[in-house]
């Protein structure tokens, strides 16, 4: 891993010992500017651990996806079965916050009814309900059962990778490249690490080649998918399933793509991956609307009727707030830290507010509301979506419990 310290040299010793000192200042102050945030963070995650129980109290072994008219139970179309390890991380994060052993027992439960799924070759998500339960689970335990499940799973994953056009390929079929997938592809570079295969890093970096080539654009911006010959591998054109248009950007996809480099970022060490992060991050911070909770997608016509006009996106500001989060500490520019840090704060600090928390709202079973699902299939627009209460109290544990 980079270490956040500027490179020397004999000539410029003092100039780069000055810089390093001056980071190291501000990275150390940054964490206290959290302060006047930390009562509205708190009273938002307590919140959100009486919604999780409740939920579970109502619906036992019921892994919620979306909500309708704010209840999470109901006969909607799934359009495909992804977020499991969201409800189960919920409760893996609880635990990890109040070391409440009920946190910890449902956890592990509903964790097991996510196992059968390290073999599951019908989606691209083994990243999300993977390394959201089992690597927890595993790193309170070091249980090598559970290691294996989590290696088996990025094993799994890395099946889908297609040497004609290097990439991985979505569950809509082997033409199909989504962006989504820098989410999942951090749970190959997982196990190659801990068994040290060459090839599953292959895999897993040039997957990530692939998207930053044919997916994110020179300004950062983002397409969802990308179409390739299935028989040469050469890329055919950019689309969407859940954008406005193919050459729009929406914005739960530039958030899964500036969270997944950082990941990878992460487990590699290697910068051409935090350099897209921080190209995906400069579009956030300069796209932003005032309130800073985006809309659904970046080109939305403003004027248009809903949903299609100003739908407002609360998860994809929740995931883009824990990304930013994580890139405040991993880039060496002081400025884009500040920048980073100011920005994901803000962008909390209009998520714990009642337009956005359903604190105040009677009957809503989700913490957060106005989140956006797909737009196109006029699925959980407008409502709570269990990602993006995943990702709004993992954002305010790094914030309120930050990690040394």
């Amino acid at each position: 891993m980079n270490d956040g310290h500027f490179s020397t040299t004999h000539a410029g010793d003092t100039i780069n010992a000055a810089l390093n000192r001056v980071l190291a200042e501000i990275k150390a102050f940054l964490p206290t500017m959290t302060d006047f945030h930390a009562a509205k963070y708190v009273r938002a995650l307590d919140f959100a651990q009486r919604q999780v129980a409740a939920t579970v109290e109502r619906s036992p072994d019921y892994f919620p996806i979306y909500t309708v008219s704010g209840r999470w139970n109901h006969p909607g179309e799934l359009w495909t079965d992804w977020t499991g390890g969201f409800f189960a991380g919920l409760m893996w994060q609880f635990f990890n916050r109040t070391a409440d052993p009920a946190w910890r027992t449902r956890a592990e439960h509903y964790s097991r009814l996510l196992e059968h799924r390290q073999h599951d070759r019908n989606v691209h998500d083994l990243g999300f309900i993977f390394l959201n339960t089992y690597q927890p689970w595993y790193e309170w335990t070091h249980d090598e059962r559970l290691h294996e499940v989590l290696i088996q799973a990025g094993r799994t994953l890395a099946m889908r990778f297609r040497e004609r056009g290097q990439y991985l390929c979505s569950f809509i079929g082997p033409e199909s490249l989504f962006i989504d997938i820098m989410m999942n592809v951090p749970i190959i570079f997982y196990a190659a690490r801990e068994t040290d295969d060459a090839e599953l890093r292959r895999i897993g970096t040039a997957h990530c080649r692939t998207t930053r080539d044919h997916l994110v654009r020179p300004d950062g911006s983002t397409a969802h998918e990308g179409i390739f010959d299935v028989e040469t591998g050469r890329f055919l054109r950019q689309s969407t399933h859940q954008g406005l248009r193919a050459d729009s950007n929406w914005a739960r996809g530039l958030a899964w793509s500036l969270y997944g480099y950082s990941q990878v970022y992460a487990l590699t060490g290697d910068r051409e991956h935090l350099d897209v992060a921080e190209r995906n991050a400069d579009f956030w911070l300069t796209h932003l609307p005032k309130d800073h909770v985006p809309y659904w997608d970046f080109a939305a016509d403003l004027a248009a009727p809903l949903p299609w006009g100003p739908q407002k996106d609360s998860s994809a500001a929740a995931i883009a707030a824990s990304g930013l989060l994580d890139l405040e500490r991993q880039t060496t520019d002081v400025a884009r830290a500040v920048a980073y840090r100011q920005t994901a704060l803000a962008m909390l600090d209009a998520l714990v507010e009642p337009e956005y928390l359903a604190s105040e709202t009677p009957g809503a079973e989700g913490i957060l509301k106005h989140g956006v699902y797909h737009t196109a299939k006029n699925l959980g627009v407008d409502e709570s979506v269990m990602w993006g209460d995943f990702f709004f109290v993992e954002a305010l544990t790094k914030v309120v419990h930050p990690q040394e």
